[in-house]
Order: structure tokens, then C-alpha cells, then sequence
């Protein structure tokens, strides 16, 4: 460590408290991580500066970005009720200024657990974001940021991150945040369908996990893979093949989820599959004037989940087990879900509540969430010296449920290659590199090379 600083908004901010919606409320007390690679400029003599005079930019950039994304720069306390909001007081970001003996070339991507946990990606220890900065012996830097959920979904830290990056280059901002929770207010009264109560569940009545779930939690890990375009448009092509075309998102899920139930000796287990769905596009309806949901600051996310046993999945074609992905996820694809999730939220407050597919089960085989990196904005996170080499989220979350995020692997000619995030039991990261080896290459520094362009 070099430095460690708060950087605080470079324009004064009004104190206030931004409360919660009630799909924040939903997120328990969760950190995700992304960090950012970039190689030593070295194509123009203008782009190539010092590791400081980069810091610098970055450091000067946050200042100024934290002014429009000012909760980031705030502290989640608790109302009388015991529920969190944002303290939007501009106590500032914990900036950390690192050096790492070591080249670009020779970090280990594929056990980020090892390379990137608390090394580049910081630890929050207070706050609602922490950045670190570190330089490499090669002239590289790695940017890691380390985001509070509640306050914040992926849409939303990826806005911020684009920000960033154009104020570092003074260019216009394409998109202005807003906070205005009175788009998620409940109908009155509440209503739901009963859906949502096999959805999520409260805290409350969770059950204390089996022990032997218990012990097995020594083995979730994380890793990162790469897909080559062409592998994932063959696992869309043999999902598609009814005739009825199913996204890539869909297809992978499907394929990762009979991959999983391979393994499963017991075939009346079951296989839980929960897919994250981004509810802007679903909301639109409550959009005001001149106020787009694309760029709402917050959570704006629902999980549902399917669950099949072991013994039916393995039965079933790709094609067939995509078709109950589709299923799922058109489940949530609507307003009326959205708009009853609100109204389910609140007609429990202030009890927390967690989404099902998070909870333990020793009657399940396996239990994954699949979230769509696909918007992840690496290709525009230039801060003057060329697109990170490599980018990925990172997001040991614990628990016994495992979590998967394909992202878009950096690259100007948009090739269509996929980086994988896997945090999973060991047994199932082992049956993905021996049952699917040909689609799960493990990431290494020879990938950096097809990250930029020529």
C-alpha cells in the first residue's frame, strides 16, 4: 500500500437520507467486487503516462463523478424501524494506492480467489464503495471497486463506471443518475400473486442449515473461464432446435444446468436454477416524464428459479431443458410481477426477506444464479490509456448457492468471446472442466492478446 485516502465529491452535497425501495430491501447486507485490467500504453506517446500521473486522473474523475453518483460517496445506517437507508453525507470513497510485484502477464485469473480476493479488489470496511489502484511491474494497473448491493445493482454501478471513465477524458456524461423512489411506491392496497410467496421467503423462517451443508461450504470457489463465440452459438443452436429460438443467456443457463446435474448420484434430487432479470425494461409503465428507468440509481432486480431433478435433467435435451429456462424468466418478465414483488415487500416490512433459491437445502443436489453480464460496458471504461485488457466482476458471496455471470470479453472488434465468473462448489467447477471441457477453457494470460485490437 502506498496511500489510503477518502475522496469525497468535489462539489459540496446537501446531507440527506435516501430510504430504501422495496426491491432494495430485498438485498441482504452483500458486497460485489469488479476490477479492471489495463496493459501499458504503448501506441501513442501522448496515452503513455506514470503509474502516478494515472492514479491521478482516476483519483481526480472519481472526485467528480461522485457528484452526480452521490450516495456512493455516503454511509448505510439503519432507521428506527432496523430497516438500512443511504446516508448521503459525503463521508467520501476509501481510495487505496497499491503497488504488486508482479507483470500483467502473470496474474492468475483462473483462481481469482488466490490473485484477486482482497488483493486487487479491496475490502469495504466502511462506506458504499472502495476503489483500489495498483500499480504492476509491466506499467499496467489494475482498478478494483468493491460495491455495497444494497445500495446498488450491477445497471447501476456499470452507469457509474462509464461516467468515470468520460469525465476522466472531459467528455459528456451519457447518463445522469436519479434516486426518485416514488417510481416503486406499493398499490393500495397491496397485492400479489402467490407466485412471489414461493419466490421469497422471510429471514425469519429460515430454517438453521443442515450441518453437512455446513462443512461443504469449505469448498465454494471461484474461477473464470473463456467461451469462444462459436461454442456459444452451437449451445444456441442445439437449444433452438423446436424451431423457437432461445437467447444465449438461455441456452448457456440450460447447458451449465445439465452439466451440474451430471454429477448427481441421488436422481430424485433436485437441481434449483435461479436467473436474475433486470426489471427496467419491465417497469417502463412507471416511467415519468423525461425520467428514463435506464438510468435509475438502486436495485431493480427479481430471481425466479426452476428446480428439476437430477434423474429429469439428465433425461431431458438441451433444447428441452431451455425451453424451462425460458419459462422462468418469462415468470418475472412483466410489470404485474415488479409492481406485486413491491407490494410483497411491503406488506412484510420492516421483516427482512431473501429470495428462496438462496436458502439451503440438503435435499437439493445443487443450487446456481446466472446473472447476465452482457451489459458489462468494459469497452467503454477508458480512462486515457486504451480499453482494459481484461475486466470481471467478482463476487464470492457465500452462502451454499452458487453464482455464474457471463460478461463480454474486452474487445473493440466485439468478437462475441464470453468471460465467465464462476463461484461454485468444487465438485461442480470439477464436473464443469471435465464434462464440458471443450466449451470452460480456464482464463489465462494468453487470452489478454485477443482483448485488444491490433
Amino acid at each position: 500500500m502506498k496511500r489510503r485516502e477518502a475522496v469525497a465529491a468535489v462539489l459540496p452535497v446537501p446531507e440527506q437520507v435516501l430510504p430504501m425501495s422495496n426491491l432494495d430491501l430485498l438485498l441482504p447486507p452483500l458486497d460485489f467486487g469488479i476490477f479492471l485490467c489495463y496493459k501499458k500504453s504503448s501506441n501513442y506517446t501522448e496515452q503513455s503516462q506514470s503509474p502516478e500521473s494515472m492514479v491521478t486522473v482516476i483519483k481526480k474523475a472519481l472526485a467528480q463523478a461522485l457528484v452526480p453518483f452521490y450516495p456512493f460517496a455516503g454511509e448505510i445506517v439503519q432507521n428506527h424501524l432496523g430497516e438500512p437507508e443511504l446516508l448521503c453525507n459525503n463521508a467520501g470513497v476509501d481510495f487505496v494506492h497499491a503497488y504488486a510485484d508482479i507483470e500483467l502477464k502473470e496474474l492468475d485469473f483462473y483462481h481469482p480467489d488466490l490473485s484477486v480476493h482482497e488483493k486487487l479488489v479491496p475490502v469495504k470496511i466502511r462506506g458504499v464503495l472502495s476503489v483500489q489502484v495498483t500499480e504492476l511491474n509491466c506499467g499496467g494497473l489494475v482498478i478494483g471497486c468493491t460495491f455495497d448491493h444494497r445500495a446498488a445493482d450491477a445497471h447501476s454501478a456499470n452507469m457509474f463506471l462509464t461516467a468515470w471513465a468520460e469525465i476522466s477524458l472531459d467528455k459528456p456524461t451519457t447518463h445522469i443518475p436519479f434516486f426518485r423512489r416514488s417510481l416503486f411506491v406499493p398499490r393500495c392496497p397491496p397485492q400479489h400473486d402467490e407466485s412471489i410467496d414461493k419466490m421469497y421467503v422471510l429471514l425469519s423462517s429460515i430454517p438453521p442449515p443442515p450441518k453437512e451443508i455446513e462443512v461443504s461450504n469449505d469448498h465454494l470457489l471461484s474461477r473464470i473461464y473463456y467461451i469462444k463465440a462459436e461454442q456459444i452459438d452451437r449451445l444456441q443452436f442445439q437449444a433452438s432446435e423446436n424451431g423457437t429460438r432461445r437467447s444465449k443467456m438461455e441456452s448457456f443457463s440450460a447447458f451449465l444446468w445439465k452439466t451440474i446435474a451430471e454429477g448427481g448420484n441421488d436422481l430424485s434430487k433436485a437441481v434449483k436454477l435461479g436467473i436474475v432479470v433486470d426489471g427496467r425494461k419491465r417497469l417502463e409503465g412507471r416511467e415519468e416524464k423525461n425520467l428514463s428507468l435506464q438510468n435509475y440509481f438502486g436495485n431493480v432486480l427479481s430471481i425466479p428459479y426452476t428446480e428439476v431433478s437430477v434423474g429429469e435433467l439428465k433425461s431431458m435435451t438441451l433444447q428441452m431443458a431451455a425451453d424451462l429456462v425460458h419459462s422462468c424468466v418469462e415468470s418475472a418478465a412483466t410489470e404485474e410481477h415488479f409492481s406485486g414483488l413491491i407490494d410483497w415487500v411491503e406488506l412484510h416490512r420492516p421483516k427482512p426477506a431473501i429470495v428462496k433459491v438462496y436458502c439451503a437445502d440438503a435435499n437439493n443436489e445443487a443450487a446456481i444464479v446466472v446473472s447476465s453480464g452482457q451489459h458489462f460496458p468494459v469497452t467503454k471504461l477508458n480512462f486515457g490509456w486504451g480499453i482494459p485488457a481484461f475486466g470481471s466482476y467478482h463476487f464470492p458471496w457465500g452462502g451454499q448457492t452458487g453464482y455464474v455471470m457471463p460478461m463480454p470479453m474486452p474487445s473493440v472488434r466485439e468478437n462475441g468471446d464470453w468471460v465467465v465468473y464462476m463461484h461454485l462448489m468444487k465438485k461442480h467447477l470439477d464436473l464443469v472442466e471435465t464434462k464440458a471441457f471443450d466449451v470452460f477453457r480456464p482464463f489465462d494470460s494468453s487470452h489478454l492478446k485477443l482483448a485488444v485490437d491490433d
